[in-house]
């Protein structure tokens, strides 16, 4: 049933003619998981149980090698499959990277994060391997750790379960939900967790993820940080396809969070230092009240123009919907070279009255080159007086 389902999946077809008898691959992991739940995989998730070579060149595409963890990635018509050697995984101290080792495929599905997740299933004649809860688990919807020291070797697998929880609607079992509250998620680079984030944002239902890393673990979250914030929604649907909406929500998640502490986090995390000034300004944006309180149209550009458009948005109202949808594309069609070249002389009254132009074509009083020229001279003669 899972091979025949692969087979109906973008490259999946693919996959199985590449395969062929060989019984050392197996399709694992989240791609089982999502098709034994009538879900479309994210990825296509290989394990082969020996060296990656063989099946590398059968495949074909475009190939990314990672020799330390024995994986790979296969671009294979636009979708990527991801291979990896069966193997064990030695943690030499808490939250460190795993030194890796071949292994057998059940000894790999051991390594794996939750139950759910440690399921295979042999390509070439369908034969699945499973965790003994893995079945039961998935029926349940229940997220299980397989061991006790997992959110001790790898605190990561704390976002993973939130994002799992939130995805797929399922319940963390007691005692894993309790592991999750021990965490220390600090133990681990901030650039990890930086992933972990980006992941949580690429999901349909970001902030349900970072309500689950809420319940499980709070320490997880800058002090201040709100999973739920008010106005969120309006703010993505205005700022449309025209600005960053994963930064967007975390500027809004981020309201209530220090600004010293704010700017640490998303430095630890990883952040450029463009995004974490991006989500800064939008997160405590001092001309909000102005733009609210704007009444005309020139007052509404006034307050908007200079501010990234994640903080317009997030500001929220018709105001924010006016310069978003219209104003920020009304603008000067002269210069001030045809100020000078109609006689102003060079200096400040120049910029006066392309403003002034701009005012008024803004507020609809005055269109075109003509009327702004006109506008902006008469502007600069009473500067000029």
């Amino acid at each position: 049933m899972v091979v025949a389902k692969l087979s109906e999946l973008p490259g999946g077809q693919a996959v199985i003619d590449a395969v062929g008898d060989d019984t050392s691959v197996w399709l694992v992991g989240g791609a089982v998981r999502d098709l034994l739940l009538d879900r479309t995989p994210s990825e296509i998730d290989l394990v082969i149980e020996g060296p990656l070579d063989d099946l590398i060149a059968r495949l074909g595409g475009e190939a990314e090698r990672f020799e330390r963890f024995g994986t790979a990635t296969v671009l294979l018509d636009d979708v990527r499959v991801d291979l990896a050697s069966a193997r064990s995984e030695i943690y030499a101290q808490p939250g460190a990277l795993p030194e890796v080792e071949p292994a057998s495929l059940d000894e790999d599905l051991k390594r794996r994060d939750f139950t759910i997740n440690a399921i295979a299933v042999r390509i070439s004649d369908g034969e699945l391997r499973a965790d003994p809860e893995a079945l039961s688990d998935l029926e349940a919807q229940t997220l299980r750790v397989l061991s006790q020291r997992s959110f001790l070797d790898d605190p990561t697998r704390l976002w993973r379960g939130a994002r799992y929880s939130a995805r797929l609607g399922f319940g963390m079992e007691p005692e894993t939900a309790s592991l999750a509250a021990a965490a220390t998620p600090g133990s681990v680079s901030g650039e990890r967790i930086g992933h972990e984030l980006r992941l949580a944002l690429g999901e349909p239902h970001p902030t349900a993820v970072f309500k689950a890393v809420e319940t499980l673990n709070p320490g997880a979250l800058p002090e201040g940080f709100c999973a739920s914030p008010q106005g969120l929604g309006e703010a993505l649907e205005l700022l449309g396809e025209d600005g960053r909406g994963d930064l967007l929500t975390i500027a809004a998640c981020c309201k209530g969070v220090e600004l010293e502490l704010l700017t640490r986090w998303l430095d630890y995390l990883g952040f450029t230092a463009s995004e974490r000034d991006l989500v800064a300004i939008a997160s405590r944006w001092v001309t909000a009240a102005p733009l609210r309180n704007a009444q005309t149209p020139a007052q509404v550009a006034a307050a908007a123009r200079g501010a990234p458009i994640e903080a317009i948005a997030l500001c929220g109202g018709d105001n924010a919907r006016r310069w978003i949808d219209e104003l920020q594309y009304v603008g000067l069609e002269i210069s001030g070279d045809e100020l000078l070249a109609a006689g102003a002389k060079p200096g400040p009254a120049i910029g006066a009255g392309l403003r002034y132009a701009l005012e008024l074509t803004v507020n609809g009083e005055i269109a075109g080159a003509g009327q702004q020229l006109e506008a902006a001279l008469r502007r600069v003669q009473e500067v000029e007086k």
